[in-house]
């Protein structure tokens, strides 16, 4: 069906609620994305709570619903001519790619082309404030591989399309709220760029994001130590005192209450049990495993430091089970109201500081003029 409505404002009707815009990347389309979207955005609750673009192919979406006997709810339309939709869901077509046959079930050149373009687009949405925020569906990195591309994963490329070196990983697992203070590296390459800056900027980056999205006025923040036991003094090794008590002041300079570090072993069961608002961990695994014990089908990923909002799913493409209609929509459901929650509260945030500059520049406004009629009594 082609999309009715597409218009260019950012203002919502007149006195009606704005719904946010969040854009949607579909992924490896050999992989479950399209499958999640569908299944996620087919109840009804969550598609009241914002307006959708899907960036992907209709032909892979559709379908992904007929194996799931969903009705499509979708309107489409192809990627050169989507705007800003006024309602509902559309779907944003690439249909200059191939179908993919259900069969293929594994990375391909095709699938890496197709599925950074679908991000490469969403991210340029964004940056030009067309979308209020993109949520991803999973990527496969062997197939970015095949098609060229450089990039380790989704965060690398959304921070080089920022030209950021300023990012970090937040993963949401429930209460429990991880940062990561290094992410696709081999572990044994960690000691060649390890460093105090390395540390400080996840710390720094999840303070302002528990203070900004999360509401969290003073956010505790414990920091895992690298070693086992967190080096027990230095019997273990001295990158704790070395590298990451040196960061953690630099945090506490900075406004941050943050605590440790600690051996994780025994730290995120504190966390988990609200004795911190958030956690540093010092690699992906060490972050990774406690979320997806916790929350395996829950958990998402959020990108701090990007000058915008975006939100993944916390699993890969799970080639073995694409095409089945065997996928779990939850992690993609949890994705898109996170990703709703926080453009809903950026949107208030900048109301309020235009607000509260409209108010200054009155105020001023008034002094001048005060001040004028003081020099004109004279």
């Amino acid at each position: 069906m082609d999309a009715p409505g597409i218009i260019p404002s950012l203002r919502p009707s007149n006195g009606t609620p704005y719904k946010p815009l969040i854009g949607i990347t579909m992924g490896d389309p050999a992989g479950i994305g399209a499958e999640i979207i569908v299944k996620a955005l087919a109840d009804p609750e969550l598609r009241r709570e914002a307006r959708f673009v899907v960036f992907g192919l209709a032909e892979t979406l559709a379908y992904a619903a007929d194996l799931a006997e969903i009705n499509p709810f979708w309107f489409r339309l192809p990627h050169e001519g989507i705007g800003r939709v006024e309602s509902g869901v559309v779907v944003a077509d690439f249909d200059e790619f191939p179908i993919f046959a259900p069969a293929t079930r594994h990375a391909t050149s095709e699938g890496g082309e197709a599925s950074m373009r679908f991000l490469d687009t969403a991210i340029d949405a964004a940056l030009n404030e067309r979308v209020d925020a993109i949520v991803t569906a999973p990527i496969c990195k062997t197939s970015w591989k095949l098609a060229g591309y450089k990039y380790p994963g989704h965060t690398e490329r959304l921070a080089h399309a920022c030209n950021t070196n300023r990012f970090a990983m937040m993963f949401v697992a429930g209460k429990l709220r991880v940062a990561l203070a290094s992410i696709h590296e081999a572990l044994f390459e960690l000691r060649n760029s390890f460093t105090i800056g390395r540390v400080f900027q996840p710390i720094d980056l999840l303070n302002q994001a528990l203070r900004d999205w999360f509401g969290i006025a003073e956010p505790r923040i414990a920091i895992c130590g690298l070693n086992p036991h967190a080096g027990e003094g230095g019997l273990f090794g001295d990158e704790e005192s070395r590298i990451i008590e040196p960061a953690m002041v630099m945090a506490r300079e900075a406004g941050a209450n943050v605590e440790g570090p600690f051996p994780a072993d025994t730290l995120f069961l504190r966390a988990i049990q609200g004795q911190f608002d958030g956690v540093v961990a010092m690699y992906h695994d060490q972050g990774l495993i406690p979320v997806k014990l916790i929350a395996f089908e829950e958990a998402c990923q959020v990108t701090l430091g990007l000058p915008f909002i975006r939100v993944s799913v916390d699993h890969g493409t799970a080639f073995d089970i694409a095409g089945q209609n065997r996928a779990i929509p939850t992690s993609m459901q949890a994705a898109i109201r996170l990703a709703c929650n926080l453009a809903q509260k950026r949107r208030r945030a900048r109301e309020s500081e235009k607000q509260a500059e409209g108010r200054s520049q009155k105020a001023e406004a008034e002094e001048r003029a005060k001040a004028a009629g003081q020099q004109g009594s004279q």
